[in-house]
């Protein structure tokens, strides 16, 4: 049988995974000011940035309509696996559920799988890659779909920003409006609840003391032990490598996937942004 992963374009894939048949990835799309840039392999990272710098208002994203998961739909595979950015912070996922209804209306014989990452950026990554090695293990689709959601619910996501102002901006961090606005000179330790909601893991007042106390969560956390960590960066490659050295000296993760943050990761994760998810 064969399989196709398709994953939304927050899933911060490397240029080639996403040239592999296993992978097809559906775009969000961003506004900033008067200018729509759509999040795929021929976004201006360095555009973007730059016109979030200038603007004033807050950059809008916009999840891909139910259309654009029914063409990935129509890639010819047998087992259709989607991963989606958590539920709690896009439409993403609602709009490929809608998508499944209406592809199941007509191909009612077909496997297609939504699965929320409670997740984003290097949570979709981790839980894309274990996806397709299960899929391409040749196990059944409904193995695949019990294996791959016991993983997702384990999965760790955390991660340090320059600048929480976009995610404030665009009310990405409910409940967390006091915390940020007293803690604007500070770096803030974030990571996702089970259900994908952001929350504060802890604080420090630089970024290298802020990474420092990533790994030490990492670290106390005894489930790490043998799994991918995955790391995503936004236009700070040298930190990004920074971490995975620390990482390397105090944790016991099997190996390190570095990634660079697409469009809609760049969108939250702002210059500087790092990433990680285990």
């Amino acid at each position: 049988m064969s399989f196709k992963v398709i994953v939304d374009s927050c899933c911060d894939l490397t240029p080639s995974l996403l040239r592999e048949d296993d992978f097809l990835s559906v775009p969000l799309s961003i506004r900033v000011g008067g200018k729509v840039f759509v999040d795929d392999r021929d976004l201006d990272r360095a555009e973007l940035l730059w016109r979030m710098k200038e603007s004033e208002a807050a950059p809008q994203t916009a999840c891909p309509a139910p259309a654009q998961y029914l063409d990935a739909f129509a890639c010819g595979a047998d087992d259709l696996y989607v991963i989606t950015l958590s539920a709690l912070l896009s439409g993403s996922h609602n709009s490929a559920q809608q998508a499944r209804q209406l592809w199941l209306e007509e191909h009612p014989e077909s496997h297609v799988h939504i699965f929320n990452s409670c997740s984003a950026s290097s949570g979709e990554v981790l839980l894309a890659l274990k996806v397709r090695e299960l899929a391409a293990s040749g196990l059944p689709f409904q193995t695949v779909v019990q294996e791959a959601t016991r993983f997702c619910q384990e999965m760790q996501t955390l991660f340090v920003l320059e600048s929480l102002e976009n995610l404030r901006k665009n009310g990405r961090l409910t409940g967390l409006q006091s915390v940020v606005t007293s803690a604007l000179r500070i770096k803030l330790l974030m990571g996702a609840t089970p259900e994908g909601q952001i929350c504060k893991k802890g604080q420090a007042m630089s970024m290298k003391q802020a990474l420092s106390k990533m790994v030490e969560l990492m670290a106390k956390d005894p489930e790490h032990q043998g799994k991918l960590l995955v790391v995503t960066h936004c236009d700070c490659l040298e930190r990004a490598f920074q971490l995975k050295e620390m990482v390397r000296g105090s944790c016991g993760f099997s190996d390190v996937f570095v990634c660079e943050a697409g469009g809609v990761s760049t969108v939250y994760a702002n210059d500087g942004g790092i990433v990680a998810a285990y």
